[in-house]
């Protein structure tokens, strides 16, 4: 029984049925497919896996995140355009599709995806090929497509924001990808894994998680499927290298077990707002206590010094954690390794062993 296939990790079942599928998806390397799953399933490895294991291995596999190119450049980067074509087009650019020939095009989040390119894709998929922006002449082609989304596109089709054809020309073979809560056998195997991967890179691994704190990891929800799991065991390996992890170590909201969504909300919009990923947030509190919020004197605060002397101690407990790696204190931090070098000088820090 394989639990490693191209990247996706697994035992269970449903794990190994995935694997049985995407071997009989890549044996046909013409029709479409299309992966849904919620986010942070691994629908992108899946894709790879699909290319990977067909006869387009040797040619480009082309990913695109539908979602994250803005709407007037995505036509451009997926058709690419000819010279001349828009003010600004000194030369030819040819797009990812016709990079994508003999490959596969991996579409993410294609159910972001405008109206107007929906039917520009659709032609791709009906008559293999395609018309450049500003082009006059199509330009045939030879490419799998493989659409993810972790949206639902029959009510999107029921609401008229995805074109009904182009769905059923997408979803020729479905494949749907378990979260996480329904694999909670493939959790231990998942940790190991991402502890070996985080070991390549630092000088002690972790040496594991003991038998509370896996258990108390086996019966979360996992919101954030495989990648809040990987998330964690990154947040663990900085802290904890060199050791087992306890259950007292798991951050606490994993020892609290679901958080309330609202609690989730407002975790997720402070971490946005001070520049830190949400699994970070553990390590720097910045919320001051009802003491201090009622304590305000009267002549005021001296603002800028109390935000130099949060800077410093949010980068004295970053070297602290890491052991005095400026490097890994700087990816933490969120900052550049030069930046966190000059205010290291500036302030006259010495680095944590």
């Amino acid at each position: 029984m394989a639990t490693n296939f191209y990247g996706l990790i697994g035992k269970s079942a449903c794990m190994q049925q995935l694997f049985q599928l995407i071997a009989k998806l890549a044996e046909d390397d013409l029709s479409t497919v299309l992966i849904q799953g919620e986010s942070g399933t691994g629908k992108e490895l899946v894709a790879k896996a699909i290319h990977a294991h067909s006869p387009r291995q040797k040619h480009n596999f082309v990913p695109v995140n539908c979602a994250a190119i803005p709407e007037d450049l995505l036509e451009s980067e997926l058709f690419g355009y000819t010279k001349g074509a828009f003010t600004g087009a000194s030369g030819a650019k040819i797009g990812r599709i016709e990079y994508a020939n003999g490959g596969s095009l991996f579409l993410d989040e294609i159910g972001d995806m405008k109206p107007v390119l929906q039917a520009k894709l659709l032609r791709v998929l009906q008559e293999r090929e395609f018309e450049p922006v500003g082009g006059l002449k199509p330009i045939p082609v030879n490419v799998r497509v493989i659409a993810a989304t972790h949206r639902n596109l029959e009510e999107l089709v029921a609401q008229g924001k995805f074109r009904e054809d182009l769905y059923y020309r997408l979803s020729v073979i479905p494949v749907v990808i378990p979260p996480l809560r329904e694999r909670r056998d493939d959790i231990p195997i998942l940790i190991e894994h991402f502890i070996s991967n985080f070991a390549k890179t630092r000088e002690k691994s972790l040496l594991g998680f003991d038998l509370a704190a896996m258990q108390t990891l086996a019966n979360l929800s996992w919101r954030g499927n495989v990648r809040e799991l990987e998330n964690l065991v990154q947040h663990m390996t900085i802290l904890y290298s060199g050791n087992h992890v306890s259950y007292s170590d798991l951050p606490e909201k994993y020892r609290n077990g679901n958080s309330d969504p609202l609690q989730q909300a407002a975790e997720k919009h402070q971490g946005e707002d001070n520049g830190l990923q949400p699994e970070q947030l553990p390590l720097f509190s910045a919320a001051p206590s009802a003491d201090r919020q009622e304590s305000w004197p009267e002549e005021g605060i001296d603002f800028n010094a109390l935000v130099n002397d949060f800077e410093t101690q949010l980068i004295v407990h970053a070297l602290k954690v890491t052991q005095g790696n400026k490097k890994e204190a700087a990816r933490i931090l969120n900052l550049k390794r030069t930046t966190l070098l000059e205010k290291i000088k500036k302030k006259e820090l010495k680095a944590e062993s």
